[in-house]
């Protein structure tokens, strides 16, 4: 389907944009509702009301639907992140709101937030720009709030991998109830000790 056509179904007309925002929605719910097995082209097709040429047409195939609803992920995630950020705070206590809120974005939504990791792409190939740029948008954050305890930017940029793997971690371990079997502590009881141990290592005594 070209930039400017248009596809008409049971739900009306949409132009490209519209009609990949839909697909991803859709893809979205299911997975929400039945985790990444209920995920698949004919059973999104009919969710929205087209022909599965329709999607491959105008979104790609089922790996690129996957990396939209990611990428929807991301901007939920980055704007739940950026409204935990406080100007008025240090960046020590800014960082700790956004472990925080992440272990909450995370505990509000498993299966969308897991079909980030579940999803694995083709070896040798790149994501596609608007993908990397949603996710860059949410580990800028990160490195945004990190800066004046970090000012080398290598650096920074190892932290913020380091400790959104971190925080992966235990909230995967919590999401599939495995971590308890490690430990009674809640999740965001480590996630902050993880945040605020990490980064007294780099800034001095806590």
């Amino acid at each position: 389907m070209g930039q400017g056509k248009r596809a008409a179904g049971p739900r009306g007309e949409h132009d490209r944009e519209g009609f990949i925002e839909m697909v991803a929605q859709a893809a979205e719910s299911l997975v929400r509702n039945e985790g990444f097995r209920g995920l698949g082209m004919r059973r999104l097709a009919a969710a929205i009301g087209y022909a599965p040429n329709s999607i491959y047409n105008a979104v790609g195939d089922l790996d690129q639907v996957i990396l939209r609803v990611n990428a929807r992920t991301f901007r939920r995630l980055c704007a739940t992140l950026e409204g935990a950020i406080d100007p008025a705070q240090p960046p020590r206590d800014n960082a700790l709101a956004l472990a925080d809120a992440y272990l909450v974005f995370v505990t509000a939504d498993p299966r969308v937030w897991s079909l980030v990791f579940e999803h694995v792409a083709a070896p040798d190939v790149p994501f596609p720009d608007w993908y990397a740029e949603a996710l860059s948008q949410a580990t800028g954050l990160v490195d945004t709030v990190l800066q004046q305890l970090l000012p080398d930017a290598t650096e920074r940029r190892q932290a913020v991998a380091t400790l959104w793997a971190g925080l992966h971690g235990i909230a995967s371990l919590s999401t599939s109830n495995k971590l308890a079997v490690l430990v009674p502590d809640s999740p965001r009881v480590l996630a902050r000790m993880l945040v605020g141990r990490f980064l007294g290592d780099v800034t001095g005594p806590m």
